[in-house]
């Protein structure tokens, strides 16, 4: 089995943990994982899983909620009790881009990617695409192996949102599952120093930096960003993937 593949393989899941537009702010890992978050059009939550579980339940008509519910629960990894809730939420709401975008985001969490691009050719317009909806169909075509489709879709959506950081995370993330290294570095560099670039942002050029034995370079980035204990785990996993002859297995969602 090639390295590209089991890059790809290992990085899939991750690459949609980081299109989730209302993402719940989440602790720093203490896994050296990649990760990204984008900015949607309603904006973050910081309420846990529990209180969002109430709220949707008195009240699963409203769309923010809704949003925020299933965002929440991909990130606890309940992909399928997340699609179910925007199923419902699609049922009220057609006609509503975000939580078109939001639902489809739901079905690549649990593998359904080509119902996944289906949602999406249907709610993104020709003449005037929704940049969010164009990062989430990327994100589907990199978790499908087809990275040359998905690197072009991320251009795209970074020609109609010029600057966004999650559209370059995205963009080194589908690099770094080629095993292009040096390629999603740049990508990531670029992305940390934009707009609405987050803390999992700059521990995705950690890792990727780490990856590439400039260990001393990593554990500074790291540092910004975590606790020293964080910064010590993290170092110590990254230097143990290096060491596996099948490292890129041990990438997993956090």
């Amino acid at each position: 089995m090639s390295k590209s593949y089991q890059i790809a393989k290992s990085l899939r899941p991750l690459l949609l943990a980081g299109v989730a537009a209302m993402i719940l702010s989440a602790c720093a890992s203490n896994r050296g994982h990649m990760d990204m978050t984008t900015t949607g059009s309603i904006g973050q939550s910081t309420a846990g899983l529990g209180e969002l579980t109430e709220r949707y339940r008195r009240n699963p008509g409203d769309r923010a909620v809704a949003i925020h519910y299933a965002a929440a629960l991909r990130a606890a990894g309940q992909p399928q009790q997340a699609t179910a809730a925007m199923e419902q939420a699609m049922s009220r709401h057609p006609n509503d881009v975000a939580i078109t975008v939001e639902y489809a985001r739901t079905l690549t969490a649990s593998g359904r990617f080509e119902q996944s691009l289906q949602v999406l050719q249907n709610v993104i317009r020709p003449d005037a695409p929704d940049w969010n909806a164009l990062l989430v169909m990327g994100a589907t075509l990199d978790q499908m192996g087809r990275h040359d489709q998905a690197r072009k879709v991320y251009v795209q959506a970074s020609v109609i949102a010029p600057g966004e950081a999650s559209i370059e995370t995205n963009l080194g993330l589908s690099y770094a599952m080629t095993n292009e290294l040096p390629a999603a570095e740049n990508h990531l560099r670029r992305a940390a120093a934009m707009r609405g670039a987050t803390t999992k942002t700059r521990q995705n050029l950690a890792l990727v930096i780490g990856l590439q034995g400039r260990f001393a370079e990593a554990e500074a980035l790291y540092a910004a960003e975590l606790p020293p204990d964080q910064v010590a785990a993290n170092m110590a996993y990254v230097q143990g993937m290096l060491s596996q002859k099948n490292r890129w297995d041990m990438i997993e969602q956090g």
